[in-house]
């Protein structure tokens, strides 16, 4: 979710190649609803262990975590913390329209169309307390750092990469931007392919956004990149402006030199219950602190037992897994020393 710059911003393409010895700021929930809306069966129906628990969640973080490292890319996974009040109400929006697609998605299974269903299916992604639990037992297992933040996820990665800690954020969300991330990195987990609406595929390159080229691309500031944001839609007011999109934001905000001078022009009418002055605010002044972590060692046996042995994955495969897993830090010159 969050603001849509897409429109107005062009990434840099990228390849795995250049984030080599990089570590990212990984955005844990955005990551593991992309796993969830993926990693499904054809007629949309999530991995599933015995007990008909999700694992789709744990299938995307074990392998394309491992897949990262293959690559000597070093995630620090960032999970959201308290929710800011700020966001009751979209939270609420949101559980609506995941349970209006779940009903939709069983409908259309029962009517054989497949195709419709797995849409659907996609749409009705929950992530659970339980869920994000089993997260990071997996993450403590593999020996990757994870972070919980004291609200926003997006916000604590963006302040991990002002204070240099990380090199970017890895996230779909340019929410990030917002919040001042100086290098945000999208498709970083996400499958190379992606199915389109007529059926086929299409490639799914790996996206660089530096915030500094973005702000002179727009030729505006940070804060009226805030502006712009809030006036498109952000997880704060999803809905933004009505009939307001991302170019006609730009122009509004190059026009006004204060937010309260550009909140009253006669485009900008204002439907969201949230205060606009808190949402910036928040954006400038989000709750973030200072953390530590550290790359450990893998604990196989404990993976084995989250895996295999609560959730019924095979054994085969995160064997093998686990192969790759000892390649990849065995790889580094000077040895999983270098992680730290």
């Amino acid at each position: 979710m969050g603001v849509d710059l897409g429109e107005l911003v062009e990434p840099e393409e990228i390849s795995f190649a250049d984030l080599n010895d990089k570590v990212i700021a990984v955005d844990a929930m955005n990551t593991m609803y992309q796993f969830l809306s993926i990693i499904r069966q054809r007629d949309g129906t999530p991995l599933k262990d015995s007990d008909g628990n999700t694992t789709s969640h744990l299938s995307g973080l074990f392998y394309r975590s491992i897949n990262l490292l293959e690559k000597n890319i070093r995630p620090v996974y960032v999970f959201d913390g308290k929710p800011p009040q700020l966001k009751a109400k979209e939270a609420k929006e949101r559980r609506k329209k995941r349970e209006e697609a779940r009903e939709e998605w069983e409908k259309l299974k029962e009517e054989g169309k497949i195709s419709e269903a797995y849409s659907k299916a996609t749409q009705s992604s929950k992530l659970t307390g339980d869920m994000i639990e089993e997260a990071q037992k997996l993450l403590d297992a593999m020996g990757l750092p994870y972070i919980v933040a004291e609200s926003e996820g997006e916000a604590q990665a963006a302040y991990m990469v002002q204070k240099g800690s990380v090199y970017a954020v890895g996230s779909q969300d340019w929410d990030c931007l917002l919040f001042g991330a100086d290098v945000m990195v999208r498709n970083l987990t996400s499958r190379k392919t992606r199915k389109t609406s007529g059926g086929g595929r299409k490639e799914v390159s790996t996206e660089k956004i530096d915030l500094e080229s973005v702000l002179d691309q727009l030729d505006i500031s940070h804060e009226k990149l805030q502006w712009l944001g809030i006036l498109v839609g952000t997880d704060f007011n999803p809905d933004g402006i009505y009939g307001i999109g991302p170019k006609t934001a730009l122009e509004l905000v190059k026009q006004y030199d204060s937010f309260d001078d550009l909140m009253e022009d006669d485009k900008v009418e204002w439907e969201s219950d949230n205060d606009p002055d808190k949402i910036l605010d928040f954006f400038q002044n989000p709750p973030v602190e200072d953390t530590d972590f550290e790359f450990e060692s893998p604990d196989k046996e404990e993976i084995r037992n989250v895996l295999i042995e609560q959730h019924d994955f095979s054994e085969k495969r995160v064997n093998s897994g686990l192969e790759k897993l000892d390649t990849a830090l065995e790889s580094r010159q000077s040895g999983l020393d270098s992680f730290t």
